[in-house]
């Protein structure tokens, strides 16, 4: 996967990563999808400033601990009945954008089990906080 740290406004962040998170999810917009959860795969890729995720004293409470983005995605996906991956995606977007440490988000949801003839179908979405 290509990184986007290319960008100049990520020129100084580290890439944390959560890569695919497996969970059972209430989503789609089919009847049949109604009838119980769906297995689906996020990927997360956020991009935190160096000088707010280097550590000094190798603790904890210095950088942005993953279990951050595992709950955010638990949290939204506990609200009910998701009828979009775009709608899920969208909105973890924004869950992990609103923790102040974070500069850029990129999150990709996948349902593995929708075809017989391919992996996966899913969607990604990317977003830089304004930096003004």
């Amino acid at each position: 996967m290509p990184t986007l740290l290319i960008d100049p406004r990520l020129a100084d962040c580290r890439r944390l990563y959560l890569r695919d998170y497996e969970l059972h999810v209430h989503i789609g917009v089919h009847d049949f999808e109604k009838q119980g959860a769906q297995r689906i795969k996020v990927n997360v890729d956020l991009y935190v400033p160096l000088a707010q995720s280097t550590p000094t004293q190798d603790d904890l409470d210095e950088v942005l601990d993953y279990d951050f983005i595992r709950r955010e995605i638990l949290a939204r996906v506990a609200q009910g009945h998701i009828q979009l991956q775009e709608t899920l995606a969208d909105d973890v977007l924004a869950r992990l954008l609103a923790h102040p440490k974070v500069r850029a988000a990129r999150v990709a949801t996948e349902k593995p089990d929708v075809y017989p003839d391919c992996d996966a179908v899913g969607c990604e979405v990317f977003k830089i906080k304004d930096t003004a």
